[in-house]
């Protein structure tokens, strides 16, 4: 895998955004949970996470971008370090249905105010805690 955008989406209706997803970019989803759904797209490299939100104020929900593994979630915060940039790094993090490194930018006009630079390191986690799986994912 190279890096790719992640693109996450508040939806009143997660079952009709599924399907519509499903057809735009002609592939399955990646994993399906309640209140969740996330495709992992290769043309053009995506991951688009759909959160059911009916209330939600913004269709946005946050952005991202994926990246192969920790090293590389390191080095991000590092050049984001170099660069003057508002960072908060968070290992080991189990949010939006997975295990996660991550190191979140601060960043003016978007979703919760960040950027996440991240990598899976379990995409089953065995625990995830209730509270958990949204506060990190909007």
């Amino acid at each position: 895998m190279t890096s790719r955008i992640q693109l996450a989406l508040n939806v009143s209706d997660l079952e009709a955004a599924t399907e519509f997803y499903r057809r735009l970019f002609d592939t399955e989803p990646h994993k399906v949970r309640p209140g969740y759904v996330n495709f992992a797209i290769a043309d053009p490299p995506l991951k688009l996470a759909l959160f059911e939100n009916p209330e939600g104020d913004d269709p946005l929900n946050h952005l991202g971008v994926e990246v192969i593994d920790s090293n590389h979630v390191e080095a991000a915060r590092d050049r984001f370090a170099t660069q003057g940039l508002d960072t908060r790094a968070s290992l080991a993090e189990t949010c939006c249905h997975a295990t996660q490194d991550k190191v979140y930018v601060t960043a003016p006009d978007v979703p919760l105010g960040f950027w996440e630079f991240y990598t899976v390191v379990d995409d089953e986690p065995a625990h995830e805690p209730a509270a958990e799986r949204g506060a990190c994912c909007g």
